[in-house]
């Protein structure tokens, strides 16, 4: 017979998947609960337990002082009565939803499920994902009925790999229960780990669709300026100066043009898309948004071989520096530099990569692509491609540039870095 969990006020919650959105969350809700941190990953959980957190976002010694039962014991999840899902959700390589993480998850979940239990999904998916799809796969691996024995939850993730402002205990969490006794009971959960306060969404669907626009509208302001930086470029003008001088009005947005990729931005918009194309409705702007932007990198390998000017049947020799989706972090998921780097070795160009954050196993892993171990050896290159302003290449030196880059050659500034900087007058200068 299986015993029903007992309703307190301090839960034993679990924390399935801890990777850039679960480990923050785990340590955050360790101060205040008991918390089993569950992830399949068996090096993972040794090195969370050594204090070692991959993914920079927290810090050794928080993470040594954190009070959490990190495990890959699935047996360890029978003592939870509020799980929480916090699993990738990437998109196939034909830009579909591929929640097979998730469902995995919620076998996982399911066999551990005792009655009176909560799920809870902080996963990005689609408006009717957590009832439609998760709540019936939790029931065949429980053998326990959703809205009776058990209940559902969601609470869309918003982590930012490296920002250290808007950190989960200081953002704002949008809550939404089965029914309303757990919406209250998950804000008051939520709403002890954070000073940014909880929002009771109208219903779990809304709080899905809610997630699924965030970024979405993000990637559409973003394809915007990559849309007026190719105007702006034939018409031989500088977008960071039209930028510069559109930021002074008070209501301008301040977006910047560039490769758009990550675990949100780039991805978010596919599943919005999706629910849209099930329901009937064609969604225009969203995929035109994302055409835009997944197009980015063979836009600018373009531009910058046009730029090279390099004698025909001479292959040219690049550096890309940067390969991570964003600057200072040492995520790769859903880089678009990628895509850059590919449509530079189209064309037959020799293409060297070096990121000082990135992990070069990861990087063969992922993309089959190899890192420069240090940058001081490197010199002479055709054109060096500033793809992601990581710090260290931010503070470059007029002597990095001069070693780096033969006379005559390209400094290519994707985002701007050192659109301010006077390079040595033997160097070309190309930028968006």
């Amino acid at each position: 017979m299986t015993v029903p969990l007992p309703q307190t006020d301090a839960p034993v919650i679990s924390v399935i998947g801890l990777g850039y959105v679960g480990l923050p969350l785990a340590v955050a809700l360790a101060r205040h609960y008991d918390v089993i941190g569950f992830d399949i990953d068996a090096a993972r959980i040794a090195a969370i337990a050594d204090g070692e957190d991959r993914t920079g976002e927290i810090e050794r010694s928080a993470l040594l002082a954190a009070s959490l039962d990190a495990t890959s014991d699935t047996t360890a999840l029978e003592r939870a009565s509020i799980h929480i899902v916090t699993v990738p959700t990437p998109v196939t390589a034909r830009n579909e939803p591929d929640m097979s993480a998730l469902f995995v998850a919620c076998e996982t979940v399911g066999r551990a499920l005792r009655p009176g239990a909560t799920v809870v999904f902080e996963s990005t998916v689609y408006p009717g994902v957590t009832e439609d799809l998760c709540g019936p796969a939790l029931e065949r691996a429980s053998g326990l009925k959703a809205g009776t024995d058990f209940f559902l939850g969601y609470s869309p993730e918003r982590i930012n790999p490296g920002d250290r402002t808007h950190t989960v205990d200081r953002i704002t969490k949008v809550v939404a229960g089965q029914t309303p006794e757990i919406a209250a009971r998950l804000a008051a959960i939520y709403g002890r780990i954070t000073s940014g306060g909880t929002f009771v969404a109208a219903s779990i669907r809304t709080a899905e669709a809610a997630k699924a626009i965030e970024n979405a509208q993000r990637d559409l302001n973003i394809a915007f300026i990559n849309e007026v930086t190719m105007i702006f470029n034939r018409l031989g003008l500088s977008v960071h100066d039209v930028l510069e001088a559109s930021a002074t009005k008070w209501n301008f947005l301040p977006f910047q043009p560039g490769l758009v990729g990550g675990h949100c931005i780039g991805v978010d918009p596919y599943y919005l898309a999706h629910c849209a194309q099930a329901a009937g409705h064609e969604p225009e702007i969203i995929l035109a948004g994302r055409r835009i932007n997944d197009g980015m990198g063979s836009y600018i390998a373009d531009e910058i071989l046009r730029a090279l000017d390099a004698p025909p049947g001479v292959p040219p020799h690049l550096l890309v520096l940067g390969l991570t989706f964003k600057e200072d972090v040492p995520d790769l998921r859903n880089s678009k530099v990628v895509d850059l780097i590919a449509a530079l070795r189209r064309s037959g160009a020799t293409v060297t990569v070096h990121d000082p954050l990135a992990s070069p196993a990861e990087a063969k892993a992922f993309y089959g692509i190899e890192l420069e171990a240090e940058i001081s050896g490197l010199a002479g290159y055709d054109g060096l491609i500033a793809a992601v302003p990581h710090a260290p290449y931010r503070d470059f030196t007029t002597e990095t540039f001069t070693r780096l880059v033969r006379p005559g050659g390209l400094v290519a500034d994707v985002k701007g870095i050192w659109r301010k900087r006077p390079l040595p007058a033997t160097l070309r200068r190309w930028q968006l």
